[in-house]
């Protein structure tokens, strides 16, 4: 099996640092972290890139600014600098579509968002959390964190008309017991998706937002494997 190779990406000020998981098929997914102190990490210590990896699917992920390796202060980005972030890396990357797109909590949104600007055969999005257009380019900090706040903000997302357009294959999975995320979101995302060629949700009972991939792989392997082979099949050529 093939080394991780690390790579390093100059986004204005900053240099993205992320890493490339090889495996032993073509097929690859981009994977965007969370908000907190999730990172490029999250995905390896809960068991979602080994699992991948294990079925030959390579995997390309950076830390965001403010997060991991990549570091810097937080409050010099946004959800919209986030977003092109991604699209930097994509580019630098040559990473060439139609792409398949996992985006955990924060970075289910910018997942979204990257469906306006990239070719996107499948998009997965686990416990999604998606935002009020007026918190897309507002820096972290105070003032972010009051828009989003405020009484289901997220209900005038944008993300409900961007996947109207989304034609490729959607997977949304979601914690049963999510005291972040309410099951309203990714239910409505999936409904949303009215032109997708698949749509799925699966929502994992007695899983929270921040165990879910975790439990599964400690406590119930055949869940877990059930959604490596979801992952898995979104986004691949029938």
């Amino acid at each position: 099996m093939q080394a991780t190779e690390s790579f390093d990406v100059s986004y204005e000020n900053a240099i993205l640092k992320g890493d490339f998981q090889p495996a032993a098929s073509s097929q690859h997914i981009l994977l965007l972290h969370g908000a907190g102190v999730s990172s490029r990490a999250t995905a390896s210590r809960s068991g979602l890139r080994p699992g991948l990896q294990q079925r030959g699917i390579a995997t390309t992920s950076f830390d965001c600014i403010g997060h991991g390796d990549t570091g810097g202060v937080l409050s010099t980005s946004s959800l919209h600098g986030r977003t092109r972030q991604a699209e930097a890396v994509i580019a630098a990357r040559k990473l060439a579509g139609p792409l398949v797109i996992c985006g955990a909590s924060m970075g289910a949104y910018n997942a979204i968002r990257l469906t306006q600007t990239q070719q996107v055969a499948g998009l997965i999005l686990i416990v999604p959390g998606v935002y009020t257009p007026a918190a897309y380019d507002l820096p972290f900090g105070p003032l972010f964190s009051e828009v989003i706040r405020r009484h289901r903000s997220w209900a005038g997302s944008d993300a409900w008309e961007i996947l109207k357009q989304f034609k490729g294959d959607l997977l949304v999975i979601a914690a049963e017991r999510d005291a972040v995320i309410p099951l309203e979101i990714p239910e409505r995302l999936v409904l949303s998706a009215r032109q997708a060629r698949s749509r799925r949700l699966r929502v994992v009972a007695d899983t929270d937002h921040n165990h879910l991939f975790p439990l599964l792989a400690a406590e119930r392997p055949a869940e877990f494997e059930e959604l490596m082979t979801l992952m898995a099949d979104c986004g691949r050529q029938h």
